[in-house]
């Protein structure tokens, strides 16, 4: 199978061990069947690591993946997908930013980088088109993310070159730091910690290639198309444009399933009105877009007076409102933003950088764990929470304890730790109180890389959107056959790569149809609606193929105590848990649906229709 545009037919292997680098040339069907992004990255990883290889070891492989659509005018198609196997929940992993960077490596004529060994010292990787060199980072070593890519471009001379990099929470290997890129972050898993654990301190990239198009008269009609339905969207332009994620707030508040207090939900609070999109509204000083999107999403915020007068940041977004403020008790919105822009500085994923420090505040408040230094960790303090984030990204004192997030910490605490922790397969849960939202509770206990919204995003019961039909978000009959449904479309975009946002909120109901015709102008490849659908079914079986080998069962394909046992407190979805009868009910639909036996394993049958098996 040959292709005409879209891809290079080169992924540039990089050993930091041999500081050596070479181009590999990928079989056209290779393209045609994994495509990029997720899919491809998932695939390198599965035929290249050996089974139980260790995370953190010079074995393990960083790979930096694009799709086909990256580098183009494809609206919202900056998107880099990191693969790894994670040393915070010990499954594959992908993680996703956008900004300018994924763009940039692809014009430099690569569709994937696979970093694999470990450098003797702290190096950064410099990539010029063709010409790629591993130079030292001694002087870049210990500074923060955004001081890092400042003072590599002064360095380089070139304040339009384009820079990956880890802070201090990734050089230090704690399991929940990033890989940062403008204000852009591959933040989830702990992919930052394999980057640090490889002594690599950041990827600089300069491309000048075009992404080749195989039809530009099609590739402009079916971007026009996309850009239309954008325009016809009520919620694209009008609101996302606008606010940005923080519009998810306003949803979640208001059915009382905005999480707060490490999810206990200690007291009746209106947090749209404290941290909702019209508050975070008042403190908006510009906006920034990702390479050629038009919705330009990302709010810039700046605290004008108060303690925290002249700290800005781009966001918070909705994940980090929630992590660095009503999961906290914390309820001063100026606060958020100061948080955030310390995570995004200090190398740290917020949503679980903010989740163990309310684990830790709840330990604390119990007696279960006192051994701060003094430093009094209780729900609304400020000062305390910040001071432990540094700590955290630093491994500084009784922090260590915490730094590879609240699973390792709780085993580490030891006792009964382990019921105040709200992770799946070790990664915190994110922004959506899951008693009051049943499909999106499944699929936070069966995605590939543990508690993570992006994989299944469950849009029909959050905002009420009824593609592929509405449904009743707090019945649990039929949640397996729509959480497949979420997982499969939310795949498609992380292959190809386009921003999971304007998927969700402006097409939704033709999504793997506009993609497809995408897809077709740029490659050349006659791709069709249902190959769109096969290629997301194709990710999650890879996946979970890849977790098998790790040792992951059913019993994995769970969720936390408090969600299982503790009903909600307050709101109109008081009263509600998932029980372990519910998600045994939802868990063997599922099974059912995808083609796996009641233990989560794939039949012969599903593979070999998927092309996972001869």
């Amino acid at each position: 199978m040959s292709f005409k545009g879209g891809f290079f037919g080169k992924i540039l292997r990089i050993d930091l061990t041999g500081k050596t680098s070479k181009v590999d040339v990928l079989d056209g069907d290779i393209y045609r069947n994994y495509v990029g992004g997720a899919l491809l990255g998932t695939k390198l990883l599965y035929d290249e690591l050996a089974p139980h290889t260790n995370p953190l070891g010079e074995e393990n492989k960083l790979i930096y993946v694009l799709g086909p659509l990256t580098g183009t005018d494809t609206p919202c198609a900056s998107r880099l997908c990191v693969a790894t196997k994670s040393p915070l929940t010990g499954t594959v992993t992908t993680s996703f930013s956008g900004g300018f960077f994924p763009a940039e490596l692809k014009k430099a004529g690569y569709d994937a980088v696979v970093i694999s060994g470990k450098a003797s010292e702290p190096v950064y990787i410099l990539i010029k088109d063709d010409q790629v060199t591993i130079n030292s980072a001694e002087k870049y070593w210990g500074l923060n993310t955004l001081d890092t890519q400042l003072y590599m471009k002064e360095d380089l001379r070139d304040k339009n070159i384009r820079i990956s990099c880890i802070g201090p929470a990734g050089e230090n290997l704690s399991a929940i730091a990033g890989i940062f890129n403008e204000a852009r972050a591959a933040g989830r898993k702990g992919v930052g910690a394999v980057m640090g654990s490889k002594n690599l301190k950041a990827v600089a990239v300069k491309g000048t290639r075009q992404v080749p198009i195989a039809d530009n008269e099609a590739f402009r009609k079916a971007v026009g198309l996309m850009l239309k339905y954008f325009k016809e969207s009520e919620l694209a332009y009008p609101v996302f444009s606008k606010v940005g994620s923080s519009c998810a707030l306003e949803a979640t508040s208001a059915l009382g399933l905005l999480p707060s207090n490490n999810w206990q939900s200690a007291e009746d609070v209106d947090w749209d009105a404290l941290l909702g999109p019209n508050k975070m509204s008042e403190f908006n000083k510009t906006k920034n877009a990702c390479y050629k999107c038009p919705i330009s999403c990302s709010q810039v915020r700046l605290v004008k007076n108060g303690k925290y007068s002249g700290v800005s940041t781009e966001g918070p977004e909705y994940e980090s409102l929630f992590s660095l403020g009503s999961l906290l008790g914390i309820k001063s919105a100026a606060f958020t933003i100061a948080a955030d822009r310390l995570c995004d500085e200090l190398g740290l994923d917020s949503i679980s950088a903010g989740a163990t420090t309310a684990f830790a505040m709840e330990l604390y408040e119990r007696g279960i764990f006192t051994g701060t230094d003094g430093l009094e960790l209780k729900f609304g303090q400020e000062e305390e929470a910040l001071r432990f984030l540094r700590m955290l990204a630093h491994r500084e004192g009784f922090a260590a304890i915490f730094a590879d997030g609240t699973k390792k910490a709780a085993e580490k605490i030891g006792g009964n730790a382990h019921q105040y922790t709200l992770e799946v397969k070790g990664l915190e849960l994110p922004a959506y109180d899951i008693r009051g939202y049943k499909a999106h509770g499944l699929n936070f206990a069966t995605s590939y890389t543990g508690a993570d919204h992006n994989k299944g995003y469950s849009i029909q019961e959050v905002f009420g959107i009824p593609v592929p039909y509405a449904v009743e978000r707090l019945e649990t009959k039929g949640k397996g056959k729509l959480t497949k449904f979420n997982q499969d479309f939310a795949a498609l975009y992380d292959i190809v790569t386009l921003c999971e946002f304007p998927a969700v909120i402006a097409i939704p109901s033709v999504l793997q149809q506009v993609i497809a015709d995408i897809m077709s102008a740029v490659t050349g490849i006659a791709y069709t609606e249902k190959d769109m659908w096969l290629l997301g079914e194709r990710l999650n079986n890879l996946c979970k193929l890849f977790n098998l080998r790790e040792g992951f069962a059913r019993k994995d394909d769970s969720l936390p105590e408090r969600i299982k046992n503790d009903p909600l407190k307050y709101g109109l979805s008081k009263g509600e848990v998932i029980s372990q009868a519910d998600l045994d009910l939802m868990l063997d639909e599922y099974y059912e649906c995808r083609g796996w036996d009641k233990n989560g394993v794939p039949g012969a049958e599903k593979l070999k229709e998927l092309g996972l098996m001869s």
